[in-house]
């Protein structure tokens, strides 16, 4: 179980749903560590948006690709006395539309670089330092998959889909191994959303041809899924691991 409040780490937190996720943790009173790979000024603009409502909030680069920057990230985070409480894995990239077969390696690579191999390091940092077995003081796992492990997102983005897939298989079986250590794993899979003002058209675009397939109508909003994660991980959700909770509209 976690504390009322504590230390929220979210990876990819400059942007889009991870952006909604910290602003979220940062009103309701936790302290907040967003990271970010390029984008400074918007992760800037995000810690600049907590403090402005009363919040604590910091940005630190950490490219998920890189073991290193992982490894770093949480041993500065150690030495400030700031182990999280809650890990939240909102680092992801799609790459292009494309059909299978005219995907290039190199989009592959940065594709599960970033959604499976980077967020598996960040879940074992997060592990070593959080495990009561290892004299921590328990916490959370929450990943972010995607409704596209049901759907497998033909035409366009089936290795993202088979990476957000491996990250379902994770959340279930490193739930399994973490729960003696006082650690709870857990996914929210997020369908349509509408995550960046700018891209609404296209978003409210690809509403129009997905018509029958969403029984809500409507896109899902960054604070709805946002919820989700926080519900995920309160001590509401106390008997709760293992679970990917659909924010979806019920597609």
């Amino acid at each position: 179980m976690t504390k009322a409040t504590g230390t929220v780490l979210v990876t990819g937190g400059s942007r889009g749903i991870g952006a909604g996720i910290a602003r979220l943790f940062g009103t309701r009173g936790w302290s907040v560590v967003l990271t970010y790979t390029n984008n400074a000024d918007s992760a800037q603009a995000v810690v600049n948006e907590i403090a402005a409502a009363g919040g604590k909030a910091s940005a630190i680069r950490c490219d998920v690709r890189k073991e290193t920057d992982i490894q770093e990230l949480f041993a500065g985070l150690a030495a400030q006395g700031s182990v999280p409480d809650v890990l939240v894995n909102s680092a992801g990239v799609t790459g292009p539309k494309t059909r299978l077969e005219e995907l290039t390696l190199d989009v592959l690579r940065e594709v599960v670089d970033v959604n499976l191999i980077g967020l598996l390091l960040c879940c074992r940092e997060a592990a070593r330092q959080m495990s009561t077995r290892r004299g921590g003081k328990g916490g959370v796992i929450v990943n972010i998959s995607s409704t596209g492990t049901k759907l497998g997102n033909p035409n366009q983005w089936v290795h993202y889909a088979a990476t957000k897939g491996a990250v379902d298989v994770l959340t279930n079986g490193l739930a399994r191994e973490l729960a003696p250590d006082g650690i709870r794993v857990a996914a929210v899979a997020p369908g349509l959303t509408l995550s960046d003002p700018a891209l609404e058209p296209q978003i409210m675009a690809r509403l129009e041809t997905l018509k029958g397939e969403i029984p809500m109508a409507r896109p899902g909003t960054v604070t709805e899924v946002a919820e989700g994660v926080y519900w995920l991980a309160s001590s509401a959700a106390s008997y709760c691991t293992g679970v990917v909770l659909n924010v979806a509209g019920g597609r």
